[in-house]
């Protein structure tokens, strides 16, 4: 059976998916949604999808489409993903699924209510050096101690991945701090029970603090600490250093290293390199089986409930 998709969002999020995708067998996308309907058209043809729209509900119309992936604007997830499961449609959005708690937890309820498969893109489960880490804990090799995050951008104008004009605001603790504060509770088997965050000034144009951190303990005793910054003129990305009982390792997205910076090959932990495309490689897989995905919304749900604690403490 080949699984038919809407993609809504043609920027560099969607585009990371669609190259993902064409590596997936049985995987067809379909139809592709955007609000600017010129460059919709622009990037369906370079990808061959046949449908094109500027509104998620006429994807939602198409009898066909199984499945949707969601890689529009932050302030849309929530609203989008229950349209999706109201609709009758499996959903993947991208990280983060809400930007207010009470939405997650509607979510999850409308989930549970359709038996649909909803996943959240939180990717960093998926990228090949994290995975071999969470390989080492399960085999009893290695515990963590502590998570040492820096997760810093140069976005003192509003720009996306690409370097291109974004047309919404990105947000440094519901979107960055997402995937950390989920990623440590997954790595360490143990639940966020202490949590605090300071940030910066707020930025007069864009309306959100450019600097933040983030402390963290798990109830088991492990400690994280996040620095996230939008001011950051330097190597940019997000840079994990794990120290744990039995040595310490440096992830930078796909690749890892010793903490002495010995490359270490995790080519062989899954079947690609590429972390977008493993995340939707479980999406689909997912659907195929009739199971609850890595990363579904239930799972993820309480960083968003972290989250939502830390936005309190900073208002």
């Amino acid at each position: 059976m080949t699984i038919k998709v809407a993609l809504a969002g043609a920027g560099a999020f969607g585009i990371k998916h669609l190259d993902g995708i064409k590596n997936i067998a049985d995987v067809e996308v379909i139809s592709l949604i955007s609000r600017d309907q010129s460059k919709t058209d622009e990037v369906a043809a370079r990808y061959g999808i046949a449908h094109t729209s500027t509104k998620l509900e006429d994807a939602l119309a198409i009898k066909e489409v199984d499945a949707v992936i969601l890689c529009t604007p932050t302030q849309m997830h929530a609203g989008q993903t229950l349209a999706c499961l109201d609709a009758g449609k499996h959903v993947e959005v991208e990280i983060p699924m809400c930007d207010v708690f009470a939405d997650g937890q509607k979510i999850i309820e409308r989930q549970q209510a359709t038996g649909l498969v909803a996943m959240c893109g939180h990717t960093r489960r998926f990228n090949p050096s994290h995975q071999w880490i969470h390989k080492k804990i399960a085999a009893g090799d290695f515990n963590i101690q502590q998570m040492d995050v820096q997760t810093y951008f140069f976005r003192r104008t509003n720009m996306n991945a690409l370097g291109q004009a974004r047309s919404w605001t990105d947000h440094l603790l519901w979107h960055h701090a997402a995937h950390t504060i989920d990623l440590f509770t997954y790595q360490v088997g143990s639940p966020v029970v202490k949590a605090n965050a300071v940030q910066g000034p707020i930025h007069p144009a864009l309306g959100i603090a450019m600097d933040m951190s983030i402390q963290l303990q798990a109830a088991n005793g492990a400690i994280c600490t996040l620095s996230l910054s939008f001011n950051n003129d330097g190597p940019l990305g997000t840079f994990f250093r794990y120290i744990g009982d039995s040595g310490t390792y440096l992830a930078r997205y796909d690749d890892l290293f010793t903490g002495k910076e010995e490359p270490i090959d995790v080519s062989s932990v899954d079947v690609s390199m590429n972390g977008i495309e493993l995340q939707d490689r479980e999406f689909f897989a997912a659907i195929r089986e009739g199971r609850e995905p890595n990363s579904s919304v239930a799972s993820v749900l309480p960083c968003y409930e972290v989250m939502h604690q830390l936005e309190q403490q900073l208002k």
